[in-house]
């Protein structure tokens, strides 16, 4: 539609120019023939005088470049993201909204004002604001009558459905005109409500929403969208700010000392967990063991169950084939009992005999030991000093005895032991004599 307009624009200027050209050359022609007339009472020739004008061809021309011009005029093409509002030279501004895209108006009667529907900003407290220029930041009062500044940023559009009631109500430009006023007084009237720690800290995101409602109320009644508020930073003044910078330090000092408290709790708590720990891993191990040792006397205790049931039956299977022996014949079971009696009497006969066999080995051993004791009572009386090596013996094995003849003679060791075991000479007892001596020294090993 663009190239058809931009065609009729040119059509029209060319006919307009033809219809121009024809009067000025005509008009060129009428100069040069009176020239030449005022020339020829000199003496020059006479020229033809020029045809006149027709006016109804110019006329025509005229009329013809007009037509295109007007049907280009009708035309309207509203770019991408934009919106636009007739404007009638008899009505005013009309209802409804232009969107992107091809129009037709009445040419000479109206006209369409443009808006631009995208997202726009409004920026204050930034290093550069939106068209390039130092955007300062927007000062306000605390509850304590401290001045601050807030770096702010509002995000809005218009409304496409509004721009009839914004192209007649409201100022231009809207960036200038009436944002920036509603956004600062919805600000200045809700920080004196807050305090300074407030604003800047505890009830930041309270102020920022109870603002970006105000706001979004205030504009939405002028036909502004507005998509967000952002509060993104607050300027304290000096002598609070050093003052909140010394409080900020005590509390993370404060911290600190709370972190490190903690931390000692902790580790005192982790020592409590670790004892505890080990000991419930001592009690379970007492119980794993005690358990073990339940398990394995549960075990026997099944196995036991187990054994005496067998045995229990193979008791009651030889009871059951007994009586089944027993019901079978009367015959059998006289067989039976008579089996029994014998086996009573040779188990008997059994016992006797087990019993003169100990008699016997009982005999038999007192008799060994009788011949046995004979026998050594016979080798006493030959040998009496078989005694004290006997008592020696069975006193001591670091003892050591050595007999030596009673009267020495032949015996070239009789003085060294006489002088050696004086106090240790055998004595002869009442009722009988020895003609020995003996002498006992400690072994040199």
């Amino acid at each position: 539609m663009l190239a058809l307009k931009y065609m009729l624009i040119a059509a029209g200027v060319m006919l307009l120019a033809a219809a121009l050209g024809m009067a000025l050359y005509h008009l060129w022609l009428q100069v040069d023939y009176r020239s030449k007339k005022s020339a020829n009472a000199e003496g020059v020739p006479m020229p033809a005088k020029p045809e006149p004008l027709q006016w109804p061809v110019v006329a025509v021309l005229v009329a013809l470049g007009c037509l295109p011009m007007l049907a280009a005029e009708s035309i309207v093409v509203i770019p991408a993201g934009m919106g636009g509002v007739r404007i009638s030279q008899m009505q005013g501004t009309l209802p409804g909204t232009l969107y992107a895209g091809t129009h037709l108006i009445v040419p000479l009667v109206e006209s369409v004002d443009m808006f631009d529907l995208r997202d726009r900003l409004f920026t204050a407290g930034a290093k550069s604001g939106a068209n390039g220029s130092a955007g300062q930041p927007l000062d306000v009062q605390s509850k304590e009558g401290l001045n601050i500044g807030l770096a702010i940023t509002v995000r809005y559009r218009l409304d496409p459905h509004r721009l009839d009631f914004i192209e007649t109500h409201l100022p231009r430009p809207i960036d200038k005109g009436i944002v920036p006023a509603v956004v600062a007084s919805a600000w200045r009237e809700l920080t004196p409500g807050y305090t300074v720690q407030e604003i800047f800290s505890t009830k930041r995101e309270e102020v920022r929403r109870e603002a970006a409602a105000a706001i979004t109320k205030r504009l939405g009644k002028d036909g502004i969208l507005v998509e967000s508020v952002m509060l993104r930073n607050v300027e304290l003044p000096e002598q609070y700010s050093a003052g909140l910078e010394n409080l900020l330090l005590k509390e993370q000092q404060d911290n600190e000392l709370t972190v490190k408290t903690d931390m000692q709790q902790k580790q005192v708590r982790i020592a409590e967990l670790q004892a505890e720990a080990d000991a419930k891993r001592r009690v379970k191990e007492a119980e794993g063991d005690a358990q073990a040792k339940v398990v394995e006397a549960k075990g026997e205790s099944q196995a036991m169950k187990y054994t005496l049931p067998l045995k229990q039956k193979q008791i009651e299977e030889a009871k059951l084939e007994a009586e089944a022996q027993k019901e079978a014949t009367i015959e059998n079971a006289q067989a039976a009992a008579q089996a029994k009696v014998i086996d009573s009497q040779a188990e008997l006969k059994r016992r006797e005999l087990l019993a003169q066999a100990d008699a016997n080995r009982i005999r038999v051993t007192a008799a060994a030991t009788d011949a046995e004791m004979a026998a050594e009572g016979k080798l006493l009386n030959q040998s009496p000093l078989l005694i004290n090596k006997i008592i020696a013996d069975r006193l001591s094995d670091k003892i050591q005895l050595v007999m030596v003849p009673s009267d020495g003679k032949f015996f070239f060791a009789n003085d060294l032991f006489k002088g050696l075991g004086g106090g240790l000479n055998g004595r002869s007892e009442q009722g009988g004599s020895v003609n020995s001596s003996s002498a006992s020294y400690p072994s040199s090993r």
